[in-house]
């Protein structure tokens, strides 16, 4: 499968997009590559790519993509830029504006960003400078313009911000540099041909035609593990895993956490993983916990107090292993807790889990745990949270769910109260 990953840079009505094999994505975004259906040996074909409006693909995803065997291209927009910067990783860079970027002839973003309709329909709304730069140049071809006067041309455009940078306010940029007739030039041409000088266009069908040509992955395209595989990474990756479990899609990060907050057992099941992580590290030789923790503590800590192991929930049997308590029920909280949460960044603007209040979180923890104040720590720490200021951090997102379950809990009790008063 042809992954191709565009949005103003090509019309989804271009022939080559329509080819049998190809799935086309909206410019990518963080998060992207870990979608389920990109699979070992696809290809990903990455063109457009957002920023501004949202995070953007980050370089360790596309070394992880390309770690388990996907091939990726790049081109003409982020993907020149992306692919200049992992060339010597593997990633395939393809067509003029990657030529660029890889010699240092341009370096700065804004060389290929545009403003970008905001109806979902990726209509480019301004001029890139590597456009302008191809119509500079061709005007010079002409001999509409000479070097001087199109370098000069070049750095009054540069100064006007990217999402700015419209035609109507690239003509009014001609005319008070003194160029009507170079603007007047460039409208008759784009009459002729709407593409006119647009190099971003001719690079992205290049890839795409790259991508369809069925080419083999390039030698020391697979980069190794330790390239990419960071605590940020696995942070991200974690935060992407997805599963459909009872007809429900759910976050296992979100699954997970529910259990280490809600599960009366869990600190049984951490223990349990603790066990497994020291009998099946990832690197060394396996041993019993109890003999890890007589070396790393002589046994003077609780194993929970002395190993936080980093979690890939993207690997089934760790999965498994943490959610080895679950119940159908529970999912069933997991998918409320988190439709609530939706309806909560919907109906309140500038809502957050991050302006959950520390307070508010510590309180509903104790509650539920039912511990006392000082032993927050130690049971944080033995449901695999660390710590309190940790756990509070993670249970956030829960808090509106659970506050909204009170809620319905404590007006049906008053209801009862009221039917039997009567």
């Amino acid at each position: 499968m042809i992954h191709v990953f565009v949005g103003p840079t090509l019309s989804r009505s271009e022939p080559q997009l329509s080819a049998p094999g190809i799935r086309l994505w909206p410019p990518a975004r963080h998060g992207d590559l870990f979608h389920v259906t990109i699979r070992d040996g696809d290809t990903v074909v990455l063109i457009d790519g957002v920023y501004h409006q949202a995070p953007a693909l980050r370089h360790k995803e596309i070394l992880a993509a390309m770690g388990r065997g996907v091939y990726v291209i790049g081109a003409a927009s982020i993907g020149a830029l992306r692919a200049a910067e992992l060339a010597p990783y593997g990633m395939l860079g393809v067509g003029t504006v990657y030529a660029a970027y890889h010699l240092g002839d341009i370096t700065a973003d804004d060389e290929v960003a545009v403003g970008q309709a905001p109806d979902g329909q990726w209509d480019a709304l301004t001029w890139p400078l590597v456009n302008l730069r191809s119509v500079l140049r061709l005007a010079q071809e002409a001999g509409i313009l000479d070097s001087a006067r199109a370098h000069e041309l070049l750095e009054a455009l540069r100064a006007v911000y990217y999402p700015q940078r419209t035609t109507a306010a690239v003509r009014a940029v001609c005319r008070w540099q003194g160029e009507g007739s170079f603007a007047g030039w460039v409208a008759e041409q784009l009459q002729r041909e709407p593409h006119f000088g647009d190099v971003k266009r001719t690079d992205a069908l290049a890839a795409v035609h790259t991508a369809l040509s069925g080419r083999p992955l390039p030698a020391g395209a697979r980069p190794a593990r330790a390239v990419w595989d960071t605590t940020y990474y696995r942070r991200w990756s974690n935060a992407w895993a997805h599963e459909r479990v009872d007809g429900l899609h759910l976050s296992t990060e979100d699954r997970l956490v529910y259990q280490q907050v809600f599960d009366p057992a869990f600190r049984d099941t951490w223990a349990a993983y603790l066990e497994h992580r020291s009998l099946h590290p990832a690197h060394g030789p396996g041993l019993p916990l109890t003999v890890r923790l007589a070396q790393a503590s002589g046994n003077t800590l609780p194993a929970d107090r002395v190993f936080h192991p980093s979690i890939d929930l993207r690997d089934k049997q760790t999965a498994a292993l943490l959610l080895a308590g679950e119940t159908p029920q529970d999912r069933q909280a997991v998918a409320r807790y988190a439709a609530v949460l939706e309806q909560a960044r919907r109906t309140q603007p500038g809502f957050s889990t991050a302006a959950v209040r520390d307070a508010l979180t510590r309180q509903l923890l104790l509650g539920v745990w039912k511990c006392p104040e000082q032993h927050f720590d130690t049971e944080a720490s033995a449901r695999g949270l660390v710590c309190g200021a940790h756990a509070v951090a993670a249970a956030k997102p829960l808090v509106p769910g659970l506050l909204d379950e009170m809620n319905e809990m404590n007006e049906s009790i008053a209801k009862r109260e009221t039917a039997d008063a009567h």
